[in-house]
């Protein structure tokens, strides 16, 4: 369960950043993303699956978070 830097980049789009891996790209959306909670599975615009249990409340950006893969 890789260390995951979320951040927001200017034009306001989550970005998920793993050091290790090198590997920087957007969230394409988050199962559950409301005011009072963040987090579920994670859908990145190259198609990888991510998954992290839901925040409440939701956590300020940036952050670090620890995932785990959820592509099969």
């Amino acid at each position: 369960m890789p260390n995951v830097m979320i951040r927001r980049n200017d034009g306001g789009d989550l970005l998920f950043y793993v050091a290790k891996k090198d590997m920087e790209e957007t969230i394409a959306s988050v199962e559950q993303d409301t005011t009072d909670t963040w987090g579920g599975e994670v859908l990145l615009t190259d198609g990888s699956r991510w998954y992290i249990d839901p925040i409440s409340p939701p956590p300020l950006f940036p952050t670090t978070l620890r995932f785990k893969r959820a592509d099969d």
